[in-house]
Protein backbone atom coordinates (compact mmCIF):
# COMPACT_ATOMS: atom_id res chain seq x y z
CA UNK A 1 0.00 0.00 0.00
CA UNK A 2 1.11 3.56 -0.58
CA UNK A 3 1.20 6.14 2.22
CA UNK A 4 -2.35 7.41 1.66
CA UNK A 5 -3.77 3.88 1.74
CA UNK A 6 -1.89 3.07 4.96
CA UNK A 7 -3.32 6.22 6.55
CA UNK A 8 -6.82 5.25 5.42
CA UNK A 9 -6.42 1.72 6.79
CA UNK A 10 -5.50 3.12 10.21
CA UNK A 11 -8.41 5.57 10.09
CA UNK A 12 -10.88 2.78 9.26
CA UNK A 13 -9.60 0.65 12.13
CA UNK A 14 -10.22 3.51 14.58
CA UNK A 15 -13.60 4.33 13.06
CA UNK A 16 -14.71 0.73 13.51
CA UNK A 17 -14.07 0.94 17.29
CA UNK A 18 -15.90 4.17 18.11
CA UNK A 19 -19.52 5.21 17.77
CA UNK A 20 -18.77 8.82 16.93
CA UNK A 21 -15.58 10.32 15.50
CA UNK A 22 -15.02 13.64 17.27
CA UNK A 23 -14.03 16.89 15.62
CA UNK A 24 -11.37 17.73 18.27
CA UNK A 25 -8.08 15.92 18.84
CA UNK A 26 -5.29 16.53 21.35
CA UNK A 27 -1.68 15.36 20.98
CA UNK A 28 -0.09 15.08 24.42
CA UNK A 29 3.61 15.83 24.84
CA UNK A 30 6.26 14.47 27.20
CA UNK A 31 4.85 13.83 30.66
CA UNK A 32 1.44 15.26 29.74
CA UNK A 33 -0.33 12.06 28.74
CA UNK A 34 -2.33 11.94 31.97
CA UNK A 35 -5.03 14.03 30.31
CA UNK A 36 -6.17 10.93 28.43
CA UNK A 37 -7.14 9.34 31.77
CA UNK A 38 -9.65 12.14 32.38
CA UNK A 39 -11.84 11.17 29.46
CA UNK A 40 -15.19 9.64 30.38
CA UNK A 41 -16.58 6.55 28.64
CA UNK A 42 -13.20 5.92 27.06
CA UNK A 43 -12.37 3.67 24.13
CA UNK A 44 -8.64 3.02 24.42
CA UNK A 45 -6.39 1.59 21.72
CA UNK A 46 -2.65 1.00 22.22
CA UNK A 47 -0.81 2.23 19.15
CA UNK A 48 0.28 -1.32 18.44
CA UNK A 49 -3.35 -2.25 17.77
CA UNK A 50 -3.80 0.39 15.06
CA UNK A 51 -2.59 -0.77 11.62
CA UNK A 52 0.58 0.99 10.42
CA UNK A 53 0.75 3.27 13.48
CA UNK A 54 4.39 4.02 14.38
CA UNK A 55 5.62 2.83 17.78
CA UNK A 56 6.58 5.26 20.56
CA UNK A 57 9.69 4.47 22.59
CA UNK A 58 10.39 7.72 24.45
CA UNK A 59 10.00 7.99 28.23
CA UNK A 60 6.94 10.07 29.11
CA UNK A 61 5.01 8.97 25.99
CA UNK A 62 2.55 6.20 26.85
CA UNK A 63 1.66 5.21 23.30
CA UNK A 64 -2.13 4.90 23.17
CA UNK A 65 -5.13 6.55 21.55
CA UNK A 66 -8.19 7.31 23.66
CA UNK A 67 -11.61 8.48 22.47
CA UNK A 68 -13.86 9.80 25.23
CA UNK A 69 -15.72 12.82 26.55
CA UNK A 70 -14.68 15.86 28.56
CA UNK A 71 -16.73 19.00 29.14
CA UNK A 72 -19.57 17.31 27.22
CA UNK A 73 -17.37 17.15 24.13
CA UNK A 74 -16.05 13.97 22.53
CA UNK A 75 -12.33 14.16 21.79
CA UNK A 76 -9.47 11.98 20.59
CA UNK A 77 -6.40 12.11 22.82
CA UNK A 78 -3.04 10.78 21.63
CA UNK A 79 -0.87 9.93 24.63
CA UNK A 80 2.50 10.11 22.90
CA UNK A 81 3.94 10.96 19.51
CA UNK A 82 6.75 9.88 17.19
CA UNK A 83 9.88 12.01 16.78
CA UNK A 84 12.39 12.35 13.97
CA UNK A 85 15.24 11.80 16.43
CA UNK A 86 14.01 8.22 16.93
CA UNK A 87 15.03 7.58 13.33
CA UNK A 88 11.59 8.08 11.81
CA UNK A 89 11.12 9.85 8.50
CA UNK A 90 8.86 12.88 8.44
CA UNK A 91 5.97 10.90 6.94
CA UNK A 92 6.06 8.63 9.96
CA UNK A 93 6.29 11.59 12.35
CA UNK A 94 3.14 13.08 10.85
CA UNK A 95 1.28 9.80 10.28
CA UNK A 96 -1.00 10.33 13.29
CA UNK A 97 -2.03 13.79 12.12
CA UNK A 98 -2.80 12.45 8.65
CA UNK A 99 -5.02 9.77 10.21
CA UNK A 100 -6.82 12.35 12.36
CA UNK A 101 -7.49 14.50 9.31
CA UNK A 102 -8.85 11.55 7.34
CA UNK A 103 -11.08 10.62 10.28
CA UNK A 104 -12.73 14.03 10.06
CA UNK A 105 -11.04 15.87 12.91
CA UNK A 106 -11.33 19.64 12.36
CA UNK A 107 -9.45 21.07 15.36
CA UNK A 108 -6.03 19.84 16.51
CA UNK A 109 -4.51 20.86 19.85
CA UNK A 110 -0.77 20.16 19.85
CA UNK A 111 0.99 20.17 23.22
CA UNK A 112 4.65 19.76 24.03
CA UNK A 113 7.30 20.08 26.68
CA UNK A 114 9.66 22.90 25.73
CA UNK A 115 12.75 24.71 26.91
CA UNK A 116 12.32 28.36 27.83
CA UNK A 117 14.44 30.79 25.83
CA UNK A 118 12.63 33.96 26.86
CA UNK A 119 14.23 35.00 30.14
CA UNK A 120 10.87 36.23 31.43
CA UNK A 121 9.70 32.60 31.53
CA UNK A 122 10.06 30.19 34.45
CA UNK A 123 9.80 26.43 34.78
CA UNK A 124 6.14 25.44 34.84
CA UNK A 125 4.89 28.31 32.68
CA UNK A 126 2.44 27.47 29.91
CA UNK A 127 2.98 29.28 26.59
CA UNK A 128 0.46 29.65 23.79
CA UNK A 129 2.25 29.28 20.46
CA UNK A 130 1.66 32.25 18.15
CA UNK A 131 4.04 31.11 15.42
CA UNK A 132 6.96 28.78 14.84
CA UNK A 133 10.42 28.62 13.29
CA UNK A 134 11.19 25.33 11.57
CA UNK A 135 14.89 24.53 11.97
CA UNK A 136 14.49 20.76 11.76
CA UNK A 137 15.37 20.62 8.07
CA UNK A 138 12.20 18.54 7.66
CA UNK A 139 8.92 19.35 5.96
CA UNK A 140 6.18 16.74 5.51
CA UNK A 141 5.16 18.30 2.21
CA UNK A 142 8.45 17.61 0.40
CA UNK A 143 8.02 15.20 -2.50
CA UNK A 144 5.05 14.52 -4.78
CA UNK A 145 1.95 16.22 -3.42
CA UNK A 146 -0.94 14.01 -2.33
CA UNK A 147 -3.88 16.07 -3.57
CA UNK A 148 -6.28 14.02 -1.44
CA UNK A 149 -4.57 15.51 1.63
CA UNK A 150 -4.28 19.10 0.46
CA UNK A 151 -2.85 21.63 -2.03
CA UNK A 152 0.72 21.76 -3.31
CA UNK A 153 1.45 25.17 -1.74
CA UNK A 154 -0.59 25.63 1.46
CA UNK A 155 -0.59 29.02 3.14
CA UNK A 156 1.24 29.22 6.48
CA UNK A 157 0.42 32.83 7.37
CA UNK A 158 -1.51 31.71 10.42
CA UNK A 159 -0.54 28.17 11.34
CA UNK A 160 -1.96 28.58 14.86
CA UNK A 161 -5.51 29.91 14.65
CA UNK A 162 -6.09 33.28 16.31
CA UNK A 163 -9.60 32.13 17.24
CA UNK A 164 -8.25 29.20 19.21
CA UNK A 165 -5.52 31.29 20.84
CA UNK A 166 -8.23 33.62 22.11
CA UNK A 167 -10.13 30.62 23.50
CA UNK A 168 -6.96 29.54 25.33
CA UNK A 169 -6.62 33.00 26.85
CA UNK A 170 -10.24 32.88 28.06
CA UNK A 171 -9.73 29.44 29.61
CA UNK A 172 -6.52 30.62 31.29
CA UNK A 173 -8.20 33.73 32.69
CA UNK A 174 -10.99 31.61 34.18
CA UNK A 175 -8.31 29.60 36.01
CA UNK A 176 -6.33 32.73 36.96
CA UNK A 177 -3.44 31.44 34.84
CA UNK A 178 -1.20 33.92 33.07
CA UNK A 179 -0.56 32.47 29.61
CA UNK A 180 2.34 34.14 27.82
CA UNK A 181 2.36 33.91 24.04
CA UNK A 182 5.46 33.26 21.99
CA UNK A 183 7.31 31.72 19.07
CA UNK A 184 8.30 28.05 19.21
CA UNK A 185 11.51 26.94 17.49
CA UNK A 186 11.71 23.30 16.41
CA UNK A 187 15.04 21.49 16.17
CA UNK A 188 15.60 17.82 15.43
CA UNK A 189 17.32 16.76 18.67
CA UNK A 190 17.81 14.50 20.54
CA UNK A 191 20.72 16.43 22.05
CA UNK A 192 19.74 19.59 23.86
CA UNK A 193 20.90 22.84 22.31
CA UNK A 194 24.17 24.54 23.20
CA UNK A 195 24.17 27.93 24.94
CA UNK A 196 25.40 29.49 21.69
CA UNK A 197 22.50 27.96 19.79
CA UNK A 198 20.07 29.30 22.39
CA UNK A 199 21.54 32.80 22.02
CA UNK A 200 21.06 32.46 18.26
CA UNK A 201 17.46 31.31 18.68
CA UNK A 202 16.72 34.23 20.99
CA UNK A 203 18.22 36.62 18.43
CA UNK A 204 15.96 35.35 15.64
CA UNK A 205 12.85 35.70 17.77
CA UNK A 206 12.23 32.33 19.46
CA UNK A 207 10.74 32.20 22.95
CA UNK A 208 10.79 28.42 23.44
CA UNK A 209 12.46 25.43 21.81
CA UNK A 210 11.55 21.79 21.36
CA UNK A 211 11.85 18.70 19.18
CA UNK A 212 8.29 18.16 17.92
CA UNK A 213 5.02 19.87 16.94
CA UNK A 214 6.08 21.83 13.84
CA UNK A 215 5.93 19.00 11.26
CA UNK A 216 2.56 18.00 12.75
CA UNK A 217 1.27 21.57 12.52
CA UNK A 218 2.35 21.83 8.87
CA UNK A 219 0.64 18.55 7.98
CA UNK A 220 -2.51 19.62 9.81
CA UNK A 221 -2.71 22.94 7.99
CA UNK A 222 -2.08 21.15 4.69
CA UNK A 223 -5.29 19.21 5.43
CA UNK A 224 -7.24 22.30 6.48
CA UNK A 225 -7.35 21.61 10.23
CA UNK A 226 -7.39 24.48 12.72
CA UNK A 227 -4.40 24.22 15.05
CA UNK A 228 -3.74 25.37 18.60
CA UNK A 229 -0.25 24.91 20.04
CA UNK A 230 0.57 24.92 23.75
CA UNK A 231 4.04 24.54 25.27
CA UNK A 232 4.69 23.56 28.87
CA UNK A 233 8.00 25.21 29.79
CA UNK A 234 9.53 22.27 31.61
CA UNK A 235 13.07 23.64 31.79
CA UNK A 236 15.00 26.75 30.94
CA UNK A 237 17.14 26.28 27.86
CA UNK A 238 20.91 25.82 27.93
CA UNK A 239 22.80 28.82 29.28
CA UNK A 240 19.72 30.60 30.65
CA UNK A 241 20.38 29.12 34.10
CA UNK A 242 23.52 27.40 35.39
CA UNK A 243 23.55 23.62 35.40
CA UNK A 244 23.00 20.79 32.90
CA UNK A 245 19.71 19.75 31.31
CA UNK A 246 18.05 16.35 31.60
CA UNK A 247 14.92 14.56 30.43
CA UNK A 248 14.22 13.69 34.07
CA UNK A 249 13.86 17.42 34.80
CA UNK A 250 11.39 17.72 31.92
CA UNK A 251 9.23 14.89 33.24
CA UNK A 252 9.42 16.12 36.85
CA UNK A 253 8.20 19.59 35.87
CA UNK A 254 5.44 18.12 33.70
CA UNK A 255 4.26 16.07 36.70
CA UNK A 256 4.31 19.15 38.91
CA UNK A 257 2.11 21.25 36.59
CA UNK A 258 -0.06 18.39 35.35
CA UNK A 259 -3.15 19.43 37.32
CA UNK A 260 -3.13 23.03 36.05
CA UNK A 261 -2.29 21.89 32.52
CA UNK A 262 -5.16 19.40 32.38
CA UNK A 263 -7.58 21.97 33.82
CA UNK A 264 -6.50 24.38 31.08
CA UNK A 265 -7.12 21.77 28.37
CA UNK A 266 -10.54 21.04 29.82
CA UNK A 267 -11.37 24.73 29.82
CA UNK A 268 -10.24 25.16 26.23
CA UNK A 269 -12.21 22.18 24.96
CA UNK A 270 -15.30 23.31 26.85
CA UNK A 271 -15.14 26.71 25.11
CA UNK A 272 -14.51 25.58 21.55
Amino acid sequence: MDYYDRVQEAAEAIRSKVRHVPSIAVVLGSGLGGFAALLADPVSMPYGQVPNWPPVRVAGHEGRLVVGTVQRRTVIALAGRSHAYEGHDVGTVTFAVRVLGCLGVKILILTNAAGGINTAFARGDVMVIDDHINLTGLNPLVGPNEDRFGPRFPDMTQVYASRLRAVADQAGAALEMQLPHGVYAALTGPSYETPAEIRYLRTIGADAVGMSTVPEAIAARHMGLEVLGISCITNMAAGVLPGPLSHEEVLETARRVRGRFMALLEGIIGRI
